[in-house]
């Protein structure tokens, strides 16, 4: 099917944005219905990889609503959680506002161009956004530039299964099931059909940990979720 969504090149920013700005309020709620409250548990994998506490500097790019951002926070990290959509930083506000943590900050920005200074953080996290970049490698280099020595840099997202059979039944649950969430909760089905176009295009959690190992991140690995469907990747940037 054809995706109003997903385009390529520098049009693809606005269009996503589009689609986040449509369901930003949703978001949490779309987040538990397809992966069946799965998401939370990776979330908090992302969050203990960080190894964060008291005095660590957090950053989490592509925060939307701001799950990674709040548990970085809750370690006692002085966080920034940052974001394109100000639907999604609206709802990260007003969870902020009653959670009272006050070692949190959102604000909004471009993950390809971070306005902050070389080693920077102690972690940088993103759950879910990369694959949504114009350039994922550019966000990749980013992250790299705004991590300090020995920090730990950490993608979650959705990944490309090894297993031919599995993949192939895990395509079509995003192909067939997906959208049907999309048009059920967010009147379209091209809300969520998006992330299979997406996925197309993201080359997943092996091109990501070769991009890691070409900025020379040691202690770089790949942790399969679900088989391959939804991936971590770590990497640490040298001393």
């Amino acid at each position: 099917m054809s995706n109003t969504f997903y385009a390529p090149g520098e049009q693809r920013a606005a269009k996503v944005n589009d689609l986040f700005a449509r369901i930003a309020r949703r978001y949490d709620f779309l987040n538990d219905l397809q992966s069946f409250g799965m998401h939370r548990g990776w979330k908090r994998r992302v969050v203990t990889l960080a190894k964060v506490s008291a005095g660590s500097r957090a950053l989490d790019l592509c925060c939307g609503t701001g799950d990674i951002s709040f548990a970085l926070a809750q370690r006692g990290a002085e966080t920034t959680g940052l974001d394109f959509s100000a639907q999604m930083l609206e709802v990260a506000a007003e969870r902020q506002l009653k959670s009272k943590i006050s070692n949190l900050k959102f604000m909004q920005g471009d993950a390809q161009q971070l306005p902050f200074a070389d080693n920077s953080f102690d972690a940088v996290t993103v759950g879910y956004g990369l694959r949504n970049l114009t350039s994922w490698q550019r966000g990749v280099d980013e992250m790299f530039r705004v991590a300090k020595p020995g920090a730990r840099l950490i993608v979650l997202d959705f990944g490309k299964p090894a297993n031919a059979l599995w993949r192939t039944l895990y395509f079509t649950h995003l192909k067939m099931s997906v959208p049907l969430i999309g048009l059920l909760f967010c009147g379209n089905a091209s809300a969520y059909a998006y992330i299979l176009e997406s996925l197309k295009h993201y080359p997943a959690q092996l091109a990501v940990a070769d991009k890691m190992r070409e900025l020379k991140l040691t202690n770089v690995r790949v942790i399969n979720l679900l088989g391959g469907a939804m991936a971590i990747n770590y990497g640490e940037k040298p001393k």
